[in-house]
């Protein structure tokens, strides 16, 4: 992938005490926030920086987050977040590149209290995910109708992001619930003609990534070698 790095983002970690002081900037290529309350931060570093990124995440620490158009914002995960570590191994260096994904209290019970926070929105998608996350009874073809509704009452919110575009959903089960009920009333949704299992599209996660990469390339109009 071309100009891979115009993409990216860059976290910046400061911290001073009386002997030392300690400077730490690791590269970003997902990011998902509200304001100042990140939500998923995917970086990759070398073991050392990577080590203290995932420390301060733990600490509550608050980062300097540049985005690719080189806005800044101080961001943190807050309490209770958590991180995951692994290894990219490349075939011009001798040692991997450490990787780190960090997710929110929030986004890692997704779907609660109402918030239903996605890495795009699309509408398929959007509400096999909003039905699964809500526990929801509900098919595929009652998707557009419910989101029309939330978009009329502007539930959908897009977020800050790197390397996506993702968005909040704000919707409890008892509104998503009544309003299947106003569309069956209504006639716009009707009941499935025959009893059964109800078959909905399956989504990897390596489409959905694959997928705000190639929107955003396109709506950049930079090129993308797969």
């Amino acid at each position: 992938m071309q100009n891979a790095h115009l993409r990216l983002g860059l976290l910046e970690y400061q911290r001073m005490t009386e002997k030392i002081s300690t400077r730490i900037r690791v590269r970003v290529d997902r990011y998902v926030g509200e304001g100042r309350q990140a939500h998923l931060l995917s970086v990759f570093g070398n073991d050392s920086d990577v080590g203290a990124i995932t420390a301060a995440v733990h600490e509550k620490a608050t980062f300097t987050l540049s985005f690719p158009d080189n806005t800044t914002m101080e961001v943190s995960l807050g309490e209770r977040a958590s991180c995951y570590k692994g290894a990219v191994p490349l075939s011009d260096r001798r040692q991997p590149v450490r990787h780190l994904l960090a997710i929110s209290e929030e986004l890692h019970s997704n779907g609660g209290a109402g918030r239903t926070i996605l890495l795009r929105y699309r509408r398929e998608e959007a509400w096999a995910s909003l039905v699964s996350f809500l526990g929801l009874p509900a098919e595929p073809g009652w998707a557009h109708h419910v989101l029309d509704v939330m978009e009329e009452k502007e539930r959908i919110k897009e977020l800050d992001g790197i390397g996506c575009q993702p968005v909040l959903l704000s919707a409890t089960t008892e509104e998503v619930l009544s309003w299947i009920a106003d569309g069956l009333r209504s006639h716009a949704l009707r009941f499935p003609e025959k009893s059964g299992p109800v078959f909905w599209p399956q989504f990897s996660l390596g489409e959905l990534l694959d997928g705000t990469v190639r929107t955003l390339l396109s709506e950049s109009g930079s090129e993308c070698d797969v």
